[in-house]
């Protein structure tokens, strides 16, 4: 487990590889990454791995919770911002932009791997609930748009692209993220079919 107490720069710097390297890892190969591979992707030993993290479980905990947290922090600071419709297309943009640089969906049920990611995870949901429901009531998206929406469209941008031909551009998720944001837009929005999930 990780502790709370300040690390030294060295460590703090390990940390750092080694959380950049597993994210990279597990987007590559899901949960069969291995810990010798982060390790050597991350240019250190794996007994410094084990230092920091005593099981893989983890080391994708913290990568998870990393990626989370960043996310947290950006939407927190965008919930202050005078155009609500402007920073819910900020926060897609950087969720998707950080998707298409490490893709980790297939780690969806990483969020069982402990209470601390189901925890993050639901503070996450809660903002992302905040920034839709000011865009929904600046009249910048449409009435009938709700948070787990947003939720579940913020990884199709990358999805999507990911099915594009080869030698298509690497910037091609933003035309899709636009595509998507279009359709929450309130002009010539038509009934939606189906009731929105609830994100439990």
């Amino acid at each position: 487990m990780t502790s709370d107490r300040p690390l030294r720069a060295d460590a703090a710097r390990n940390r750092a590889l080694l959380l950049a390297a597993a994210e990279r890892e597990f987007a590559a190969r899901g949960l069969d990454a291995s810990v010798a591979d982060i390790a050597a992707r991350a240019g250190i030993g794996k007994g410094t791995v084990f230092r920091h993290f005593p099981t893989k479980d983890d080391l994708l905990s913290e990568v998870m919770l990393d990626r989370i947290g960043a996310l947290t922090a950006a939407g927190e600071r965008l919930t202050g911002s005078g155009d609500p419709g402007a920073a819910l297309l900020e926060f897609l943009t950087l969720a998707a932009d950080r998707q298409q640089n490490a893709d980790m969906s297939v780690l969806q049920e990483a969020h069982a791997v402990n209470e601390r990611l189901t925890e993050a995870r639901g503070r996450m949901f809660t903002l992302i609930e905040t920034l839709v429901t000011r865009a929904r009531e600046s009249g910048a998206i449409r009435a009938d748009i709700t948070g787990t929406d947003v939720v579940l469209l913020m990884c199709a941008p990358g999805h999507v692209a990911g099915f594009a031909p080869p030698g298509s551009s690497p910037d091609l998720w933003r035309r899709y993220l636009a595509i998507i944001f279009d359709g929450l837009r309130p002009a010539g929005a038509s009934p939606l079919p189906v009731d929105p999930p609830r994100m439990s």
